[in-house]
């Protein structure tokens, strides 16, 4: 194994660095995953504040997503070329740096193109967070390691329309993009000095440019198509389409190269391993179904439930809360028990609580709303903590940050591809099951007779009574896009089984080059 850890005079970190180090890692880590979610509730202010429409505000989220996509996948390029500690520590001061661009702008184009190179540094900030964990922790607190990487990366995207809806509604849209600024800075200057013992040598090897620019192409016309396919009515649109065959033309070619080129910008030969092929595909399945539960429910509360952004984001933050609290234990038992089985009780459990949700109704209370989310919580650090262990135990350690930067990245991935198709499939079902309640609600008449004879005009009757049908018709499309996920979630689970049971354990210093 080569690496930091060998170089002779090497000191480790402290008992108080380490855990600074761990702070700073977890934090990067948290804000980089953060401003995924954040600036989603924050759109109308900023269009409004930038004279723009919401439609065009929209781009303030999309550039954002379309920059971190690109570079997540180039970790292990990156960090090889570079070294992952200086890689780590630029990204975290210009991630700072462009955040504080963000928050000054006075334009939407000047704040999209920031917004741009905000997520172009943010992108490496979640792979090599979890790599430079593994690496500063010694052998026998890897689980914890994973586990506080795991809590960071599972709390985030619950925790960002909150953030993001109070500092809209007490403080300005600038905040959203300001809170970044102290980590972004004092953590990225401060992270270099605490831990450039533990960079590399780096491999200069000849950069891939079409590699590069393939994927550059696909990604950006893929996630346009996810951002921008509901508003253009997806495959109706000729701008959908043209950009879909951009992305499949650029994807195909990207596979081809990549699989040919003697130094690749990514390196997809770490799918050869069994066990991260499997537990990559067990995380795109089964985070796509958790993060399109994410976003439905508070889409739910707010447009038909009568909450506020506020209220709903208490009833979901019980997401967060209890696989917080639970994380800890769950890391322990991944160092004693197999942890195929955990992850498979873990998406099970999702499943099973997803199932609960089927019999949602209108008259439900918060705890009715809260409770099932708390459980599903429980599941939560059974499924990110052991998953992350059995894909990096499964490469080789020189891969390791090639490793995490595309498991980063199809989860990530899969997020947007749930996003767009659970708010799509929900709106779409919902204007079907309307269509079919209008023929069956009050088919005797008794209830607008009721209403006619307490003095309400017609017109008022006939909104009454559309008023009751969409409510029901939303319901039972959520219901029904529910019963989809939960049979996602199985299907998750039991795809971890392919997996070989992990034979080793991630060693500190695993991820040098």
């Amino acid at each position: 194994m080569t690496g930091a850890t060998q170089r002779e005079g090497f000191i480790p970190l402290s008992g108080p660095q380490m855990a600074i180090a761990a702070l700073m890692l977890a934090m990067a880590n948290f804000v980089a995953v953060l401003n995924l979610t954040i600036a989603n509730v924050a759109v109308p202010n900023i269009a409004g504040s930038l004279a723009a429409a919401s439609s065009q505000g929209t781009w303030v989220i999309t550039s954002y997503a379309v920059g971190e996509a690109i570079t997540v996948p180039l970790t292990g390029w990156l960090a090889a070329r570079f070294g992952s500690v200086r890689v780590f520590s630029a990204s975290l001061i210009l991630f700072g740096i462009f955040s504080v661009i963000c928050g000054l702008a006075d334009s939407l184009g000047l704040l999209v193109v920031a917004r741009v190179f905000q997520g172009l540094c943010g992108g490496p900030l979640m792979p090599l967070s979890q790599t430079l964990l593994l690496r500063i922790f010694p052998k026998e607190k890897t689980a914890a390691a994973i586990g506080l990487w795991s809590m960071t990366t599972m709390v985030a995207p619950v925790v960002g329309p909150i953030l993001g809806g109070y500092l809209c509604d007490n403080v300005s849209w600038r905040w959203v993009f300001f809170i970044n600024v102290p980590i972004g800075l004092a953590f990225g200057l401060y992270s270099w000095k605490l831990m450039k013992r533990y960079q590399e040598t780096p491999v200069i090897n000849p950069i891939d440019k079409v590699g590069l620019g393939l994927l550059i192409v696909w990604i950006a016309a893929l996630q346009l198509i996810l951002d921008e396919g509901k508003n253009l009515d997806w495959f109706a649109s000729s701008h959908i389409v043209g950009l879909a065959i951009i992305a499949a033309v650029g994807f195909i070619l990207f596979l081809i190269w990549e699989f040919n080129v003697r130094n690749p910008i990514v390196d997809m030969r770490v799918f050869r391993h069994r066990g991260f092929s499997v537990a990559v595909l067990t995380v795109s399945f089964a985070y796509a179904a958790f993060f399109a539960v994410n976003v439905l429910t508070p889409l739910w509360l707010q447009s038909f439930m009568g909450y506020t952004a506020t209220e709903a984001g208490k009833v979901t933050a019980w997401l967060g809360i209890t696989g917080f609290l639970i994380a800890p234990m769950v890391a322990q038992a991944a160092n004693k028990t197999d942890q195929r089985a955990l992850v498979f009780f873990g998406v099970i459990l999702m499943g099973l609580v997803t199932f609960w949700r089927t019999i949602a109704t209108t008259d439900m209370g918060f705890w009715d709303i809260a409770i099932p989310l708390a459980v599903m919580g429980i599941a939560l650090p059974f499924f990110f903590i052991p998953t992350t262990t059995i894909a990096l135990a499964a490469v080789d350690e020189k891969e390791m940050d090639s490793a995490a930067g595309l498991m980063n990245f199809l989860r990530t991935l899969s997020g947007a591809f749930a996003t767009s198709l659970v708010t799509t499939g929900w709106a779409n079902q919902t204007t079907r099951n309307h269509a079919e309640l209008v023929g069956m609600a009050d088919a005797d008449g008794s209830v607008r007779s009721m209403l006619t004879q307490q003095g309400m005009p017609d017109e008022a009757v006939n909104s009454v009574i559309d008023y009751v049908v969409t409510g029901q018709s939303v319901m039972l499309s959520t219901n029904q896009i529910m019963t989809i996920l939960a049979l996602i979630f199985i299907f998750a689970a039991a795809i971890i089984w392919l997996a070989p049971k992990p034979d080793r354990v991630i060693e500190p210093g695993a991820g040098g080059h």
